[in-house]
């Protein structure tokens, strides 16, 4: 196992330093500093992301034969790495990294000229349409119906917790076309434009505040809604669930330590700013032993990270290692969270919904919250979905259990 990189790979570390340094200016890193969730307004989410791609970055895992930049394992560990690790914007997973490897892998050809050019130059916005009201760990229970009418699916039913839906100009859907047999044997997978008649997008109010614009979650709802199946179905009819379960394999693929120490830097920030009994807070023996115990932890998930990114390189699959590094990623995502809330104190009380209304020019909001402290209860809040959702961590544990454990 070797988890020093080599020449090659430290000149593109610092190309990639050098591009983000060149990209990503002082008003991107302002809205960024107030951003709750890791996006920010969607101009500016849009704008980084056609900078990714005139780079050739927007889809670091894409094959070259789709315009992908045909990077090693290793380069593009390094590039989500500093993309992290700076608190660049988040690329939105729905379209590069979630629907285009199930395009690409069981998408027709004519599918494959529509969706992927638009995806990849970041012209169309996705979102994801799996759980529902009654369906979220226990997936394969899901309702919404998909009945044949002649060349056409009629669709009714609704989907949940269906992040940036307000932005989305096409969704891909699980959707219920047989009743027969076991319920994942009559689930297809399909996607069609968000603006049909019978779609409606309804807001989902969350602790961390339902600013206008804002939200990141929402339930929308199908009726009657018509959609051509030779356009909408990606692959066969009724084989839903084995390509639902390809593309969790990239949904849990990220690494997890670079952007934590991103935002522990920010824990640390705020820290040496607020004072506890005369002294900054990150003087305090028990809160100093707090982040300590939070970087070893994270120091930890690198070198198991890198561990797995030394068996991607020698052409082994990740595997149940997906399942661990999720689970102690979006834990420890959470405890800096955590720890966050404890450095900022009573200045965490005074709850801003909209942060992001501080970073335009001129904003007549105002916080008696310092700035580097705004995003510290949202961002709290915000984060107790991240051990849900991707598969929750006690699904997780259960698959850890069964493949590694053999129980």
């Amino acid at each position: 196992m070797d988890l020093s990189l080599s020449p090659s790979d430290l000149k593109f570390q610092q190309e990639v330093r050098d591009w983000i340094a060149a990209n990503f200016d002082d008003d991107l890193r302002a809205r960024m500093s107030l951003s709750k969730n890791g996006y920010i307004d969607k101009p500016s989410q849009v704008a980084w992301q056609k900078k990714l791609a005139s780079k050739g970055w927007i889809a670091p895992n894409w094959p070259k034969e789709y315009g992908g930049p045909g990077l090693s394992t290793t380069e593009r560990y390094i590039l989500h790495s500093e993309l992290s690790g700076a608190g660049t914007p988040n690329v939105a997973p729905f379209g590069v990294s979630m629907v285009a490897p199930v395009i690409m892998a069981f998408g027709n050809d004519e599918q494959k000229k529509k969706h992927l050019p638009p995806i990849l130059a970041s012209e169309l916005w996705w979102c994801q349409g799996y759980s529902e009201p009654g369906s979220g760990s226990d997936l394969a229970s899901l309702q919404m119906s998909a009945v044949r009418d002649g060349d056409e699916y009629v669709l009714n039913g609704s989907k949940i917790w269906t992040t940036l839906a307000q932005w989305a100009d096409m969704i891909f859907c699980l959707v219920r076309t047989s009743k027969e047999g076991k319920p994942q044997e009559g689930i297809s997978f399909i996607v069609f434009p968000m603006t049909l008649p019978g779609i409606t997008v309804r807001a989902l109010p969350t602790l961390d505040g339902p600013a206008e614009g804002q939200h990141e979650i929402n339930q929308v709802f199908f009726e009657n809604v018509r959609v051509r199946i030779k356009d909408a179905l990606i692959g066969k009819e009724n084989e839903g669930w084995t390509y639902a379960k390809y593309l969790l394999e990239f949904e849990r693929g990220n690494a997890y330590a670079p952007g934590l120490r991103h935002m522990l830097s920010k824990t640390r920030k705020i820290a040496s700013k607020e004072i506890d009994g005369g002294e900054p807070v990150i003087r305090n023996p028990d809160f100093a032993r707090k982040l300590a115990m939070m970087e070893m932890r994270i120091d930890a998930l690198d070198a198991t990270e890198r561990r797995v990114l030394s068996s991607l390189s020698a052409g082994q699959n990740v595997g149940p290692e997906s399942s661990m590094l999720k689970c102690a990623g979006s834990e420890a995502q959470q405890a800096i969270t955590e720890l966050t809330l404890e450095a900022a104190g009573l200045y965490a009380g005074p709850f801003m919904q909209d942060t992001l209304a501080l970073a335009g020019a001129g904003a007549n909001v105002d916080s008696p919250t310092p700035s580097y402290a705004l995003t510290a209860a949202p961002s709290y809040f915000n984060y107790r979905k991240t051990s849900i959702y991707a598969g929750s961590n006690e699904i997780q544990r259960n698959i850890m259990a069964k493949a590694v454990l053999g129980l």
